[in-house]
């Protein structure tokens, strides 16, 4: 295989031979930078929600399912771009993980909130009975 083929595990274990040139330009077409980063094209998934679970085990099949307005070709997309350009793509995770850690410090949950949802449950609960 020259430089332009490469091989990669499949779900099978089987290696498939990969066009990168065809692989680049399709998880081109799948993913844009946005202001705050990267995100699936036409929607408003971010990619890191994907490569998260992408990283903690999941095929893209079951990802997908977690994602009703995309497409499994949307979903290897992303992870092929992360693949592609792992770098920059957890710079721009590691940022926004900074960022939610900052606005959850700033704004804690009320310190009853727990009770005042599990009062409200049980409000439901015994009127559904």
């Amino acid at each position: 295989m020259g430089g332009y083929f490469t091989a990669r595990k499949a779900a099978t274990g089987a290696t498939i031979p990969i066009d990168l040139k065809k692989d680049a330009l399709m998880a081109r077409d799948h993913v844009e930078r946005r202001e705050t980063g990267f995100y699936v094209i036409g929607s408003r998934v971010p990619i890191d929600r994907i490569i998260r679970e992408y990283c903690n085990g999941e095929d893209p099949e079951t990802i997908r399912s977690h994602y009703p307005t995309l497409t499994l070709e949307q979903v290897s997309g992303a992870i092929d771009f992360y693949e592609s350009h792992k770098e920059e793509v957890e710079q721009v995770m590691a940022a926004r993980r900074r960022a939610e850690d900052a606005y959850t410090a700033g704004h804690p949950n009320p310190p009853d909130i727990k009770q005042k949802f599990e009062r409200m449950r049980r409000q439901i609960t015994s009127r559904q009975t």
